[in-house]
């Protein structure tokens, strides 16, 4: 094919590609389309990249080594990871991305013979992508190494030094970069600067705990994009520019969303410092720190008997997979006359929709699934609420007390419930690794055990009412 009609033809599947981007994105608005949107998402960009490889004259060889590695990895991975693991699958494709822009970047200066011949705009493009892409890479390998438990989940930081040490980095990482990008440097300045940026990375995300991992992993996500658009930039790719573009506007709005969800700002997350570190219960905060226990026969008995039921799943429901056995025991008290409902905060889990796509898995109808503004009014007119597994998002002390670290977060009003029913392995924290005073209420019952065996007793129970 001429160059001629190249210059036609890979504009407009470009077009076709960027429609079906946002088509796509469009689709992941709701579960219903979830599925149909990263499918046709999936589709632009099988075109985006068609549209490119027409304009490759050369490393072919190269080119068809890289998909085949690529695929051998990524598929496998993807079709066999567990819902439980997904965040950080997530955060570690999101650092390969990352990596990937890092690694064009130094291309980039090595084949221009450090920049000499190429315009402004390309060299201050190269070099954005090379921070940000290498502060991402590694930053998400740190967070994907918290989520699977290699690293520990408490903030690992330097104390009030932090910032300091931080800010010291970014500013040598962009003295290397203006160096780099004057003109015929040695190639050093440019490793120095990835090197500095990747001890940027790790630094900004060890003193990050548990708690707020799923801001950082979308954080983390939107500075990828940006990297993929200021390479495109580089490159004079519009695929990479508009893609990148996409990534990042979405990623920045799911962050923002999210630390709104948790009365968190964005700044204070990467400051670091929350989540990870166990609060002991105080001797005296006035809270009784007595628990009342229940049977799977006791708790069988108040559901059956109630008006309504409201579900609230949690983390330990995504690590039991109780899902299947949550959406049978709901259908046996819908049989009974029962309402059952679900009540979803926007950051249970450890990612969003971590909940909606468990249940959506075990066919929980969408009607069902209310989400928190939605749901939190009818709590005070629920005779049961059943908690599985999920902790800081229904601690009461965000409403209650001022000195605690979540204080101000919007939770779900469990408590009001005239009966809660907790399943919990153990009295362990959550993510924030603080005590949950909603443990100890009067009207709180502990059921103690793996979240879907103790549904199944219950399950088996009603069945005998």
């Amino acid at each position: 094919m001429d160059v001629a009609a190249l210059d036609v033809i890979v504009p407009i599947l470009y077009i076709i590609s960027f429609g079906l981007f946002i088509y796509g994105l469009m689709g992941l608005t709701g579960p219903k389309t979830a599925v149909r949107g990263n499918w046709i998402a999936a589709v632009g960009m099988t075109i985006a990249v068609v549209a490119t490889l027409l304009q490759v004259r050369h490393n072919w060889l190269l080119i068809i080594v890289g998909l085949v590695v690529g695929a051998a990895l990524g598929i496998p991975s993807a079709r066999q990871v567990k819902m439980t693991a997904m965040p950080q699958m997530v955060a570690l494709f999101n650092g390969v991305g990352g990596g990937a822009v890092a690694l064009i970047a130094w291309s980039e200066f090595r084949t221009s013979d450090g920049f000499a011949t190429e315009a402004g705009y390309v060299v201050v493009a190269s070099m954005f992508a090379a921070i940000v892409g290498s502060i991402s890479f590694w930053g998400s390998l740190i967070a994907f190494g918290k989520l699977q438990e290699i690293l520990p989940g408490r903030p690992i930081g330097l104390g009030a030094a932090q910032q300091f040490v931080n800010g010291l980095l970014l500013l040598a990482a962009i003295a290397c970069a203006v160096v780099a990008g004057l003109g015929g440097a040695p190639e050093i300045w440019i490793v120095a600067l990835l090197v500095l940026a990747a001890v940027l990375g790790v630094l900004v995300v060890l003193p990050i705990g548990g708690a707020d991992m799923p801001v950082v992993i979308s954080l983390l996500n939107a500075m990828t994009g940006l990297s993929a658009a200021a390479a495109g930039l580089a490159l004079d790719n519009t695929a990479m520019i508009v893609a990148g573009m996409i990534v990042g506007a979405s990623g920045s709005i799911l962050t923002n969303l999210m630390a709104k969800a948790m009365n968190r700002s964005i700044p204070a997350i990467v400051a670091g410092g929350f989540g990870g570190t166990t609060t002991l219960p105080g001797a005296d905060d006035g809270v009784d720190r007595t628990v009342t226990s229940t049977s799977a026969a006791d708790a069988a008995v108040q559901m059956a008997y109630a008006s309504q039921v409201i579900v609230v799943p949690g983390y330990g429901m995504a690590v039991a997979q109780a899902q299947h056995a949550v959406k049978d025991m709901a259908k046996l008290l819908e049989s009974k006359g029962v309402e059952v409902k679900y009540a979803i905060h926007p950051v249970a889990g450890r990612m969003p929709g971590h909940m909606n796509v468990l249940l959506a898995e075990a066919d929980v109808s969408y009607d069902a699934l209310k989400e928190m503004d939605e749901i939190n009014d009818e709590f005070a007119r629920t005779d049961v609420t059943l908690v599985i597994g999920a902790n800081d998002v229904t601690n009461p002390a965000a409403r209650t007390d001022p000195s605690s670290p979540i204080h101000g977060m919007p939770i779900l009003n469990v408590d009001e419930s005239r009966s809660v029913i907790v399943l919990k392995r153990s009295m362990s924290s959550g993510f924030a690794g603080i005590d949950n005073p909603l443990f100890y209420a009067e009207n709180t019952s502990m059921l103690f055990g793996d979240a879907k065996k103790s549904v199944t007793e219950v399950t088996e129970e009603l069945k005998a009412l």
